[in-house]
Parts: C-alpha cells; structure tokens; sequence
C-alpha cells in the first residue's frame, strides 16, 4: 500500500512513467476492441438494410458483441503487460466471464421477453391503457455465436495492439 501512495504522490517525471501514461496498453486495447465492433455493426446495418444507422455505434447486442470484445481485450491486454499470475489479470479474466456470461444469459432472456411483450402489447384493443405505450429494447443480449465473435475480435485486437507497442517501445 505504501508503494502506491508513494508513487502517486511522488510526481514523478521519468520517461517510464510518463510513457505509461499516455499508452496504456490494456485500456487502448480494450476501447480500440469496442470502437471496431460497434464499427462492425454499423457497417453490416449498411450491407444487410442499405441505410446507415449511427444508434449501432452506443446500442447493445448484435454481431459481434462489443461488451465481450472490450473485456477480452482488456484481460488479454493485462495478460501480455503483467502475465497471468498477477492480481490484475484475475481480476480482468474474471470480469470477462461475468460479462460474456451475463450477456448470453440475462440480457438475451430479458430481449426476449421484451419481445414477447411487445407483441403482446401490440395486439391488446386499442382502448387499452397500454396499447399505446413504447415498445421495448428489444435488443440486449447476445447468442453465443455473438460472444465468441466479440471475443475473438478482442483478443486479435489486444495482440495487434500489443505486437504495435513492442515496435514502437524498440524505436
């Protein structure tokens, strides 16, 4: 604890830290992983529909999932940059399967029932007092298939990123 407080408070100036500081690896990786999946799904609304839709880039769910590309990119991140015995990367692994699981599980189920829901909704009498409320997000979660896309995205991503920053260090 005393080292931390430490090098907080130090101020320190020397070029490792101030380079740490406006390269960190895993958060570059990580935000890199979610910028190019987000990307993905505008890209495919485009292909599949003919029409940009911009609310691809902050919505959930779709292919790939931009939540499992951002925490595999981070866990994979800290793997290269502290290895896996550390702390840190225990605390990002375990962060990633709660994420990925959550995502597959709860989020799909929950879009699913907003699916059912509004269907639901859709056929009540116009006289309803709920016939004329907003539909549901639809959209949340993701099949696994999605997962494993956004993972793999996120590992291709922190090794890109990775093998980058050994280059650059050497120069």
């Amino acid at each position: 604890m005393r080292l931390i407080g430490e090098r907080l408070t130090s101020g320190s100036t020397s070029t490792e830290d101030s380079s740490n500081f406006h390269m960190n690896y895993p958060l570059l990786s990580a935000l890199l992983a979610f910028a190019i999946a987000q990307s993905i799904k505008v890209v495919t609304t485009w292909y599949k529909e003919k029409r940009w839709d911009l609310k691809q880039l902050l919505g959930s769910g779709g292919m790939p999932s931009s939540h499992s590309a951002t925490v595999t990119a981070l866990a994979v991140a800290v793997a290269f940059q502290d290895g896996i015995g550390g702390t840190t990367f225990a605390i990002a692994f375990i962060l990633a399967c709660v994420v990925m699981y959550d995502a597959t599980g709860v989020r799909l189920q929950a879009g699913r029932q907003a699916e059912v829901l509004n269907q639901i909704v859709y056929e009540l009498p116009a006289e309803h007092p709920l016939s004329d409320s907003r539909p549901l997000r639809e959209l949340l979660g993701h099949t696994p298939p999605q997962v494993a896309a956004g993972a793999l995205l996120g590992f291709v991503t922190a090794g890109i990123v990775h093998l980058i920053s050994q280059a650059v260090t050497r120069n």
